[in-house]
């Protein structure tokens, strides 16, 4: 089951509080743990809350602080996104989201409103904040106004715009449709949408959801309250602006309308509250004086001794601007309005097949972490308990930069190798803040363990013909000297390969640090963090030709680094065949590989042999592997060797723009990693943080 449910806006106004009352209170007949977050909110004046999370808190007393409800304000993620640092907002709200998910079993998202001039960006803002926090969307828009094919096409458009943004859609719901396009409307939804398999519904315009309290009117017109403040919960259903004398206004008159006309038209003030009482004349909801222009004195004296049934209004602005900013006046459903509140559960439950909804919400599957969770994923378990790592590449600009952000976020400590006066040289000429008291700068050969390493050196690889003299050139190195360390617990693990090739960098590692116990291969996989998901890849760097032992071996260690990280395993063993149909040496290679694994962890889901297409695609997997229950949504494919796996993983790095981490050893006693020497700082950050979890688990 889903444990969150993002509801979005496609138009301006579509009465999103109707359907986040309804969807509330669905909820919450399951668990009352439910938490409100919005990942942007409008800014608010001091004391302001926003509307919505106000309403949903307070109705029904969810015991969650106000400040733990969103992510941050528009105005602020406007200014990051226009400094194009729109990863840094989503790193934020996927931060706040994550802190609010520790404390409820379901959160209910709500998108932002559609209404700044940045409509057409929050349109695409909210696609990529229900994908990344992996929250099945209910998109909500509006019937005002429009015909049912319009309405129609609008929705069919933004079901596959969201689609194609990689964001899950569960449903949609329009709002305020007229009553006699109802069930033509619906019946239209549900053929259109039919092959995207989501559900549909159709709630009517209500007269009282959308006319204006007079407490509403007053606040959006600016007007200061007269007389009649005890009735500012009147609803105002239509305006009419007032001009013409007694005898003609009267018969235009129409139930609870709001009326403006100038401060100087005392024969109208007095003639509305006669008709407001006249059994035969329709009742005024309020009443609306324009310019600034108060009532006379003697008008005043009269009207304060009386009993006023109606709110009388001044505002500054003349006759046409209120009426002009009167044509635009918003209803919204608030806490302390329990009328419209129970009107709006009354037909969220009459017009929604809840039960449908429920069911859907509770049958819905959690897709794969999307790459910008994974990397706030593997932050957090760094931090969570933290490890030290030597970076032997001292001098090289984006490891003094990541040097720079992780020991500022305080991801993990720090041993930079390198000439001590160099390297702070260069922290200074890039104007870095690296406190250099809590950062060791060591250069092998100037170390007061330079001789206890090369002895121990010497010990380890003395079977090899080592000497001394041998043992000492090698701890010279910056790759053995930072090897060493780890071997001797000076430090946890150790990332290089900025500056140094594979080799260089792993060698050390597989002389003496060697492979666990069980283990016969040390083995790599990357992590394949594309659009919508982050897929595990292994061996793409360290076994040329493995055999079916070793094939098997990639294949659990991979399950278990995957597992490790969040991502739950299943195994796709990849060959040129699928199931039965292949053979020859290659094929029955992954083949017996597959069976000595099966066998060795029951526990897990293997397939294989099979190919690629097969393991990712579900049409595909239902031909090819009929009832597999890898096949079509494989997490870790293993490739038959090195040359396939390193060149697939380059080629989808290259033809998707995914993020490839790694290679990342596995089977180590100790994290040993490797970066590519086109690195960039943030790869340099993302290793660092995988060798710190990794080292967690040693």
């Amino acid at each position: 089951m889903t444990d969150a449910l993002y509801i979005a806006t496609i138009d301006r106004y579509s009465g999103k509080s109707l359907v986040s009352l309804g969807v509330t209170e669905l909820l919450l007949r399951k668990t009352n743990r439910v938490g409100i977050f919005r990942p942007v909110i409008g800014t608010q004046t001091d004391g302001e809350r926003d509307k919505n999370i106000d309403l949903l808190l307070r109705h029904f007393d969810l015991h969650q602080d106000y400040e733990d409800t969103y992510g941050m304000p528009m105005r602020e993620a406007e200014e990051l996104i226009g400094q194009e640092r729109y990863d840094q907002v989503l790193d934020r709200i996927i931060a706040r989201y994550k802190a609010l998910e520790e404390c409820c079993d379901f959160i209910l998202c709500i998108g932002s409103d559609l209404v700044s001039a940045t409509a057409a960006l929050e349109f695409d803002f909210n696609a990529d904040v229900a994908k990344n926090l992996g929250a099945p969307v209910l998109l909500v828009g509006s019937g005002v106004d429009r015909d049912v094919a319009g309405i129609v096409s609008t929705a069919h458009t933004t079901v596959n715009a969201y689609q194609a943004r990689g964001a899950q859609v569960l449903g949609m719901v329009v709002n305020r449709v007229a009553m006699d396009h109802l069930e033509e409307l619906r019946g239209a939804l549900k053929e259109e949408l039919e092959d995207e398999d989501v559900i549909v519904a159709a709630i009517p315009a209500h007269e009282v959801l959308a006319s204006p309290t007079m407490k509403e009117v007053a606040e959006q017109l600016s007007g200061e309250i007269l007389f009649g403040g005890e009735h500012l919960d009147t609803l105002a259903h239509d305006y009419l602006v007032i001009a013409m004398r007694l005898d003609n206004y009267l018969g235009r008159l129409t139930e609870n309308a709001l009326l403006i006309t100038p401060g100087d038209r005392s024969d109208v003030i007095l003639s509305a509250l006669q008709a407001h009482q006249s059994n035969r004349y329709p009742k005024v909801a309020g009443i609306v004086l324009s310019g600034g222009i108060k009532p006379a004195p003697a008008i005043s004296r009269l009207l304060e001794g009386l009993a006023i049934p109606v709110p009388i209004l001044s505002v500054p602005t003349d006759t046409f601007g209120t009426a002009t900013r009167a044509s635009s006046l918003r209803s919204y459903i608030t806490a302390d309005n329990r009328p419209k509140i129970d009107l709006s559960l009354e037909l969220f439950e009459e017009f929604v097949d809840t039960a449908e909804l429920e069911a859907r919400i509770s049958s819905i599957e959690p897709r794969g972490m999307t790459p910008r969770m994974f990397l706030y994923y593997i932050v957090q378990r760094a931090k969570a308990k933290k490890q030290h790592i030597v970076m032997p590449e001292g001098n090289d600009e984006r490891i003094l930069r990541a040097a720079e952000a992780l020991l500022n976020r305080d991801i993990v400590d720090l041993t930079l190798l390198g000439r001590p006066r160099e390297v702070r040289d260069m922290i200074q000429e890039l104007g870095l803040d690296i406190d250099l008291d809590r950062v060791p700068i060591i250069w092998p050969d100037e170390s007061e363990q330079f001789d206890e390493y090369a002895e121990s050196l010497l010990e380890l690889r003395r079977h090899k013909g080592m000497n001394l003299d041998a043992a000492r050139d090698l701890m010279r190195d910056v790759s053995y000297y930072g090897t060493m360390m780890v071997y001797k617990g000076a430090a946890d693990g150790m990332v290089s390969g900025a500056a140094h090739t594979t080799q260089h960098t792993i060698l050390p590692a597989l002389q003496f640090i060697k492979a666990k116990p069980g283990f016969t291969v040390v083995s790599s996989v990357f992590f394949m963090c594309l659009d919508d998901e982050v897929l595990v890849y292994g061996d793409c760097a360290v076994n040329p030709n493995p055999t079916a032992e070793q094939l098997a071996e990639i294949a659990l260690s991979s399950a278990d680094t995957a597992q490790t990280f969040g991502i739950e395993p299943r195994v796709a063993m990849l060959s040129y065949s699928s199931g039965e149909s292949g053979v020859g040496e290659d094929v029955e290679r992954v083949r017996t590989a597959t069976q000595i694994a099966r066998e060795r962890r029951p526990d897990l889901q293997i397939v294989g042999p099979i190919q690629y297409d097969a393991a990712v695609d579900a049409s595909v997997a239902a031909k090819k592997m009929p009832g597999s229950d890898v096949a079509g949504r494989a997490t870790v494919f293993v490739f038959p060797d090195l040359n396939t796996g390193n060149n697939t993983y380059k080629a989808v790095q290259r033809e998707t723009g995914a993020i490839a981490i790694g290679p990342v050893l596995q089977g180590l006693k100790k994290p040993i990693n490797d970066l590519s020497r086109g690195a960039t700082v943030e790869d340099v950050i993302n290793t660092v943080a995988i060798t710190a979890i990794q080292a967690q688990n040693v």
